[in-house]
């Protein structure tokens, strides 16, 4: 349950953090490809950009991109096709407000001064509307491909986020596995906000303290409501005996909403098929669990996608949203 009486706010971070996030407020975003393709695991992106300022005009809060470097059959899920941060230069030219998240760069994938470079550039491009969202990864079969070994890749992990930590700096220097940073070069842009903020999905193969104190906040999957007020309590318990102040937590739900407002839940992959009584509920009880953000993801959707985006924010934005709607 959240202490309404904790965490009147976060730290202040760029433009994006500051909006999403709000303690003791829930705010809804879109996962990217803003697309109903069901059991196709290859979007076709259509009117994607169109979508993108539709969802920012209705006042959705973000939009999210995923880092699939392959298309994996096993997995059956080859995200947005593009690549994300090439797809962040586009979205940040494309619209003015909505923050642009990516859950999440497969850091051991990706050397991170590149990482560091990508990200600081679209926060920049974008007015300080960057989220990055990092991962140890899930998929065995992308690492060969890469020469990259996949039981090690939670030391890599961790390695990286120093690394982009230190790339925050003038002039950095750090001594690392994935490189040295002597002092005596820089990179640019520095991040408008002096970093970009970083949130850990799931466990990265880290321990749950250093999860709670290396992050700006943390990305988790739907659960059942008591599960999931555990985990979010233990992590904020864990930042709290830390001696840091609070950080937000946001988690990605896939729904299928369907005409009548009142139909009931029926479960699908990582959330439910219901009407918007249904999911307005569910909302408020994460929210009521100390969620911060919720993405939600359409891939499973049933009915006419700008439709469905339109009554959402009709049914949901007035009542969960950081930011007023836009016209």
């Amino acid at each position: 349950m959240l202490d309404s009486k904790k965490a009147e706010t976060f730290c202040r971070l760029n433009r994006a953090y500051n909006t999403v996030f709000q303690p003791n407020r829930l705010s809804i975003g879109l996962v990217v490809p803003l697309e109903a393709h069901g059991n196709n695991p290859v979007p076709d992106m259509a009117r994607h950009l169109e979508r993108a300022q539709m969802a920012e005009a209705l006042g959705f809060s973000s939009l999210w991109l995923r880092d699939v470097p392959f298309n994996v059959p096993s997995f059956g899920d080859a995200g947005q096709v593009f690549d994300p941060f090439v797809y962040l230069g586009a979205l940040a030219a494309s619209t003015r407000e909505i923050a642009l998240g990516v859950a999440s760069v497969v850091l051991p994938l990706r050397h991170p001064a590149h990482v560091a470079k990508a990200a600081a550039s679209a926060d920049v491009l974008s007015g300080g509307r960057m989220l990055l969202g990092i991962a140890s990864g899930d998929r065995p079969e992308e690492y060969p491909a890469l020469n990259m070994s996949f039981p090690d890749r939670g030391d890599r992990f961790r390695d990286s986020v120093d690394y982009l930590r230190a790339m925050a700096e003038h002039y950095p220097r750090l001594d690392a596995a994935q490189g040295t940073l002597s002092g005596q070069i820089d990179m640019l842009p520095k991040p408008t906000a002096g970093r970009v903020p970083l949130l850990i999905t799931g466990g990265s193969q880290q321990s749950p303290d250093w999860v709670a104190q290396n992050g700006d906040g943390w990305m988790t999957f739907p659960r059942d409501a008591a599960s999931q007020g555990r985990v979010v309590a233990d992590y904020r318990r864990r930042i709290s005996e830390a001696g840091l102040p609070d950080k937000p937590v946001m988690q990605s739900l896939y729904v299928d909403l369907v005409d009548r407002a009142d139909a009931p839940p029926r479960p699908i992959h990582l959330g439910f098929q219901s009407g918007t009584d249904f999911l307005r509920q569910y909302l408020n009880e994460v929210q009521h669990l100390g969620i911060n953000h919720v993405a939600l993801n359409l891939r499973f959707n049933s009915a006419n996608i700008e439709d469905t985006m339109q009554r959402l924010a009709d049914a949901l934005l007035p009542e969960f949203s950081n930011t007023e709607k836009r016209t």
